[in-house]
């Protein structure tokens, strides 16, 4: 049986069906090799990175920290560093232990970090009966 031949208005033949769905698979499959060989590609370099990153990482914890003493001004002059302030508070009528738990609540019951608050000031209000 001789397979049909179309002839296009052109004058270009067309392959027939099975030699254009054979020349489609024969495409697809290349692809996906290509795609596979890439894909392997990009393994093989991450493992190879992540090895030298972690050589890189166990000389640096290998190596001895330099010896130097701690003198006490270092300590306190750190502890200072680390204090946080926004500003002044001013009490009015109130002491510095009910003006902390006023903050306290205020952070809890809003969801806000202490540290992200900033209290101008905190004032005793008298009940009036």
């Amino acid at each position: 049986m001789n397979p049909i031949n179309v002839v296009l208005a052109s004058g270009k033949e067309v392959l027939p069906m099975n030699e254009a769905l054979m020349d489609a698979g024969i495409v697809i499959l290349i692809v996906f090799a290509v795609l596979f060989i890439i894909f392997c590609l990009i393994s093989i370099s991450g493992a190879i990175f992540a090895a030298i990153d972690k050589s890189a990482k166990e000389k640096v914890a290998a190596a001895p920290a330099p010896a130097t003493p701690v003198a006490q001004d270092t300590q306190v002059q750190a502890a200072e560093e680390e204090e946080f302030s926004s500003g002044t508070l001013k009490l009015k009528g109130c002491d510095e232990k009910t003006a902390a738990m006023i903050m306290a609540i205020v952070s809890d019951n809003t969801g806000i970090p202490l540290s992200e608050l900033v209290f101008k000031s905190i004032t005793l209000v008298e009940e009036k009966n």
